[in-house]
């Protein structure tokens, strides 16, 4: 037989470790290693059953007393290993996480299974850029599983009565007693004959077939609020499907896809776009009319303006999600663009133009020769 290894070893703890602190420890080790959450795997059962073993030792104090002066030889005859020995995992393990880990966390003898919540659902629903921006209602189908009308979800036909299962009393679950290297291991499964229920139906439902619950497909309302963006989620508390033993709804959660605009772009709650603009119009100034989720709106673009410059419209982006009155900005780009398909005539005004400018009518580009011959003097 393998030589055992140190019980502060297995917990992962000092020998001067505290009461908490052995909790801690065996608390992850057993959520680690449960068999509900490694099925098929005999490595995490062993270490399982090591460190309830450990624990079970270190966490007695008389026990513990004895295998600090002994070691392994110390608690070897004080039942581990023996036939007499009724070492309840389940129950040890119920202390901590106060039943309903898996299938086998039950919480002792003669409790009945536990309320399970029932499933969330989740719903994509698709905007456009202004719908999300100043919110819109909708109706939407889904289809979930929910309770049978005509049994009321007992699974029963109607006018019949629903019993307790015989095998499990009406628990939903039923012990076992298996003969181990610790000793004798009470371990707790799911009834097989009300596969976990604790009913007895005699006259199943012929609409659900005994299940308590059908496919449905139910039209809800939605208000989307304003300023929602792309991948949120509203929650719709209740819509999802219905829990177990008694377990309440799941919720529904809408996720938002937003289509992209033309001419609008989103950060956050900042409107972006860009606005083509003319020669003329950047050298001169202008007073044009810009486009806003709220609509055009008078804007005067000031003489000298270069491309790519940016105009900030304030309070003129997205409103703020559930804060009423407030909004972003919108940030505008100007593009200048420079004409094409001139007529010789055109072409003959633009050279006589070009000819009256000076130096000092191109900053950007004085600045630019300035440097460049600076460059070359050094």
């Amino acid at each position: 037989m393998a030589e055992k290894r140190d019980y502060y070893e297995v917990l992962g703890v000092p020998r001067t470790a505290s009461e908490d602190e052995l909790k801690r420890a065996y608390r992850r080790l057993a959520k680690q290693y449960h068999p509900d959450m490694n099925p098929d795997n005999p490595d995490a059962e062993a270490r399982f059953k090591e460190a309830n073993e450990a624990y079970a030792v270190l966490s007695d104090a008389e026990k513990r007393s004895q295998y600090d002066q002994f070691g392994h030889a110390g608690v070897d005859g004080q039942g581990f290993g023996q036939a007499g020995f009724d070492f309840n995992f389940d129950e040890i393990l119920n202390q901590f996480f106060g039943g309903g880990f898996g299938a086998g966390f039950t919480g002792g003898r003669g409790t009945r299974s536990r309320a399970v919540r029932g499933a969330d659902l989740r719903y994509r629903m698709t905007l456009d850029f202004l719908e999300a921006a100043f919110g819109t209602e909708r109706n939407i189908t889904i289809t979930k599983e929910d309770l049978c009308d005509s049994c009321e979800g007992t699974g029963a036909e109607k006018g019949t009565a629903v019993d307790s299962c015989p095998s499990c009393h009406g628990t939903g679950q039923v012990q076992a007693r298996q003969q181990s290297l610790f000793g004798t291991v009470l371990t707790t499964h799911p009834c097989e004959a009300c596969r976990g229920s604790g009913k007895k139906i005699d006259h199943p439902c012929p609409s659900c077939n005994g299940r308590g619950r059908r496919q449905k497909r139910k039209q809800l309302h939605i208000r989307v609020p304003a300023g929602i963006n792309h991948g949120e989620m509203l929650t719709v508390r209740g819509e999802g499907e219905p829990g177990l033993n008694g377990g309440g709804y799941g919720d529904l959660y809408v996720e938002m896809s937003i289509r992209p605009h033309s001419l609008f772009k989103r950060q956050g709650y900042n409107v972006y776009c860009e606005l083509p603009i003319t020669y003329a119009q950047a050298a001169l100034g202008a007073t044009i009319d810009i486009p806003t989720i709220d609509g055009p709106v008078s804007q005067t673009i000031r003489e000298g303006s270069q491309p790519g410059d940016q105009i900030t419209m304030r309070g003129r982006g997205i409103p703020v999600l559930n804060r009423e009155h407030q909004r972003g900005d919108q940030i505008v780009t100007l593009v200048l663009e420079v004409p094409r398909n001139l007529s010789d005539r055109q072409k003959s005004l633009l050279e006589a133009f070009e000819g009256t400018l000076q130096q000092h009518n191109y900053q950007k580009r004085e600045s630019f020769f300035d440097k460049l011959r600076n460059l070359f003097n050094k």
